[in-house]
């Protein structure tokens, strides 16, 4: 379970309740009461369903479920292990060719690793593939930014509703005034009124705007491990010797990152910089000799 979500959730509405409840000394929890009105639930929230369900097809609604299991749920992907299955595979197809690949492909996960090894066990030219691939990659991005479309949207709508809901209970106050009856409701009128651009604000801020963020990040990692497997079985294809090909795939992960994954121990500069010094006092001390 990837943890951050929940904690952030969890953390943004125990501020919020805090916030509420805090005040003059001490707790008053029944000013959360103050917060709660049907009207402005149904014209922020309501409202802000009903336009999304008019700007998208049914299927996209389909996707929410999929879209909160994978900003929940912690991602075990590993990229250096595609890197290793990959160079694995290179050094079997210069030993016993490539259509020798195909066997391999059985204990794979990822359809789209079995999916790539398929192609270049067929004759198709590495020009030819990387065009296909490029197609692939196109599609799946558009295919991403087209899902979270629905959450910016969701963002920009949640305060638009907001502000109706404010307008709506600002017109109703005004009409409800008169010189007669004075102004003793005008400022439980007025709060009513602007719950409406509360809820708005925690629909957009609160909601859509941190899933739409987490999503854009999934599907970028996501992209990553796809580019390397098409550089992985590209190079394959070419028949590339395998420890360039391994070098090669390292340089998509981040130079911090790959130590941790390879098991590698790190100098730091401070290290670094003293086995230069000692290298230097070592050579100057050989020379004076």
């Amino acid at each position: 379970m990837e943890k951050t979500t929940i904690i952030g959730y969890v953390g943004v509405f125990i501020a919020i309740m805090f916030g509420i409840s805090f005040g003059g000394g001490g707790f008053d929890f029944t000013k959360l009461l103050n917060f709660v009105n049907g009207a402005s639930i149904f014209i922020t929230i309501g409202g802000t369903f009903f336009v999304l369900l008019a700007s998208f097809p049914l299927k996209t609604f389909k996707n929410i479920p999929k879209h909160f299991k994978m900003i929940i749920g912690k991602d075990k992907k590993d990229p250096y292990e595609y890197v290793e299955i990959l160079t694995e595979l290179s050094k079997e197809a210069r030993r016993k060719g490539l259509l020798s690949l195909e066997d391999k492909t059985k204990d794979f996960k990822d359809d789209f690793l079995k999916e790539s090894i398929f192609l270049i066990v067929d004759a198709i030219e590495p020009d030819k593939l990387r065009v296909w691939f490029d197609q692939k990659l196109s599609y799946i991005e558009k295919r991403n930014e087209e899902e979270r479309k629905l959450y910016d949207m969701g963002s920009a709508i949640g305060p638009a509703l907001g502000m109706i809901g404010t307008l709506i209970g600002l017109v109703n106050m005004l009409k409800s005034m008169s010189l007669t009856g004075g102004a003793g409701n005008l400022g439980q009128d007025m709060s009513v009124a602007l719950i409406t651009t509360f809820y708005g604000s925690i629909l957009a801020n609160c909601i859509f705007t941190p899933i739409s963020n987490k999503l854009e990040i999934i599907q970028e990692r996501e992209i990553l491990f796809k580019e390397i497997i098409i550089e992985g079985v590209i190079c394959i294809k070419e028949g590339e010797n395998p420890k360039h090909i391994r070098e090669k795939l390292l340089n998509f992960l981040d130079e911090k990152e790959i130590p941790k994954l390879t098991g590698q121990k790190v100098k730091t500069a401070k290290a670094k910089t003293k086995v230069r010094v000692k290298a230097k006092a070592k050579t100057k001390h050989s020379l004076e000799n």
